[in-house]
């Protein structure tokens, strides 16, 4: 998307579209010079004629409208006195002592991005930016593309990143050596994806270990890392308290017996018609496309992936697995057989932000959720080059590529039309839940049927199954005496889904049956849609965008689903390292006791 795209985008709103500006006479409008075709008409007419008088106005509304931000920032300035409240260990520090998640912090936080943004697109890039990038920074990047890629500089650079990031481990387990176990699951599954690839001359390693290390990096900042932690709990708390207001709409709808009894169907799938209102109300305006577009563009430079698998990637961090294919609908056909490969492992190792109230509402940590959706994007992209390696050439590139825009003809039709686009995802949700949790009942009384004919009557068929998990949960680094728990939970969430993965694991550490480290791994681990229900509903929707790539989809669908679940497990393994078991005892106390159930304080 073009700056000027996103400038619309930004501007939305606020200045008078230019399309009004240039409207045309007409033969009907010549003729009935007083016919009220509309005042409004009238207005554009004379607006053309007076260009000065436009700009003069628009000039007017930009500063009326900042003279109100000024006006109020500088009352709340004067009038907001919870600064002293805080802390402060630099006094010599000006900001010291703001909060800025909260009250004024926030404030000053939203409006200095803001601003920053609008010097960022109307001062500094027409003024310098422009030539910046054109006489140094283009030139500079092509050369230093072409000295980096050479195969000496290539080894050079993979050897000392690898050897920083053996100090790293080193000085972080160092007292406590137990998390080096949490190795052996990425070392596993990188192996397995040597054996495993399709073509293991095409791998091309680069985007592998730059993947992976990427999403080792942002491990560190969001877990390990004190003030990457704090945005992130931060941007979760936010998120959370965003997603709670749905809660007004389904006591309005549903009555306050149901949603304050929690009962599932009523307190928490209400939250996905208001996510979904929001989005489409984003998707609209092209903030949605512009931000998708930009993250995918920094995916591409890092990663060197393709334009299209890269975007996905990025619209996985908000959408869902069967939205954010929409927004390269029209280039699907086009795409290789390992771009759409690693479109359904993007879709299978991420969720959507519709769901993240259901998963909230069990006792899961929103920073958690959120930053094991922003570790998957690179991951995705590394992890499925490395099982199902590029061999075609890509037919789209980021300057002919276009994102799909709203067929909504206003802000309140995309509105209403979000809200209403919600409907099949609940009513897909309700009827796999349904239909699997019965079907695993199912097998559950057949196989203890044959459990009981042999004395075995303890024996089920998910006792079975989650057997199959407890040393892969160990190789992510869960202590021995949790790990028969969280192999439950993990089974769970492959043969059923992660909705009843979350509300179990809630009922664990509720209970205290297992440690405030081994949940925050198994959150990592079942954050992701690689589920049967999810597997047909993939390949039901690609099909549906693209019917005559059909049997490619269907193709990599499988490897797709086992290669969704093992990002979610890389993740969960780098967390297993960095997660600190007071930090997260300390986290899950604050969870529960906001949800108002028992506060858990001890592990």
């Amino acid at each position: 998307m073009s700056a000027e795209s996103s400038k619309g985008a930004i501007n939305n709103g606020y200045e008078l579209d230019h399309k009004e500006l240039d409207i045309r006479d007409s033969e009907e409008f010549t003729e009935h010079p007083l016919d009220d075709t509309s005042e409004v008409a009238n207005k554009k007419g004379y607006f053309e004629k007076n260009p000065k008088v436009a700009r003069l106005v628009r000039i007017s509304i930009y500063v009326l409208l900042h003279l109100c931000v000024v006006g109020y920032f500088s009352y709340a300035t004067y009038h907001y006195h919870d600064i002293t409240n805080y802390e402060c260990y630099w006094k010599d520090n000006p900001l010291c002592g703001i909060n800025f998640c909260t009250g004024y912090g926030m404030l000053l936080l939203l409006l200095g991005f803001i601003y920053l943004g609008l010097f960022y697109y109307y001062v500094f890039k027409p003024m310098v930016g422009h030539s910046l990038h054109r006489n140094y920074i283009k030139p500079f990047s092509k050369k230093w593309h072409n000295f980096s890629r050479t195969r000496v500089v290539s080894l050079a650079s993979i050897a000392l990143l690898l050897a920083l990031l053996a100090i790293f481990v080193y000085f972080e387990c160092r007292d406590e050596t137990q998390k080096l176990v949490s190795l052996v699951a990425p070392c596993f599954f990188i192996l397995c994806g040597y054996v495993f690839s399709t073509n293991r001359r095409a791998i091309n390693w680069r985007i592998v270990i730059t993947g992976i290390t990427c999403q080792f990096l942002l491990g560190i900042f969001c877990i390990r890392w004190e003030v990457g932690r704090k945005i992130f709990e931060c941007l979760g708390n936010k998120v959370a308290t965003f997603l709670g207001y749905a809660t007004d709409g389904a006591e309005f709808v549903f009555g306050d017996f149901l949603v304050n009894n929690n009962v599932f169907a009523f307190a928490i799938l209400p939250v996905i018609f208001f996510f979904s209102f929001f989005i489409s109300i984003l998707y609209y305006m092209g903030t949605m496309q512009w931000v998708v577009i930009k993250l995918g563009w920094i995916l591409q430079q890092i990663l060197g992936t393709t334009v299209c698998e890269s975007v996905t990637a990025a619209a996985n961090i908000f959408l869902g697995m069967s939205e954010s294919p929409l927004l390269i609908r029209p280039y699907i056909n086009k795409l290789t057989k390992s771009e759409i490969h690693s479109i359904m492992v993007s879709g299978f190792a991420t969720v959507s932000g519709t769901v993240l109230a259901a998963y909230l509402s069990f006792g899961a940590s929103a920073a958690h959720l959120i930053t094991s959706s922003v570790m998957a994007a690179p991951a995705t992209l590394a992890i499925s080059k490395l099982y199902m390696p590029e061999t075609e050439e890509s037919q789209t590139s980021s300057d002919s590529i276009e994102l799909e825009k709203s067929q909504d003809s206003s802000l309140l039709d995309a509105a209403s039309s979000g809200a209403s686009n919600a409907v099949p995802i609940v009513l897909g949700i309700i009827a796999n839940i349904v239909a699997f949790v019965a079907f695993i009942a199912f097998l559950n009384g057949l196989v203890s049927w044959f459990g009981y004919l042999v004395g075995l009557e303890q024996i089920d068929f998910e006792w079975i199954f989650s057997k199959l998990f407890i040393p892969l949960v160990w190789a992510m680094g869960v202590p021995k005496e949790d790990c028969d728990i969280i192999a439950k939970v993990v089974a769970t969430k492959t043969i059923i889904n992660e909705f009843v993965a979350y509300e179990r694991l809630g009922q664990y550490i509720e209970n205290n049956d297992i440690t405030a480290r081994s949940a925050g791994i198994a959150t990592f681990a079942i954050c992701g849609f690689a589920n049967p229900s999810s597997l047909g509903i993939l390949i039901g929707s690609l099909s549906a965008m693209a019917p005559h790539r059909r049997s490619t989809i269907t193709a990599v669908a499988f490897r797709a689903f086992v290669v969704g679940s093992i990002v979610c497990f890389v993740s969960a393994s780098f967390a297993g390292i960095l997660i600190q078991e007071d930090d997260e005892r300390a986290n899950y106390n604050r969870i529960f006791e906001k949800l108002g159930r028992k506060n858990v304080t001890q592990f």
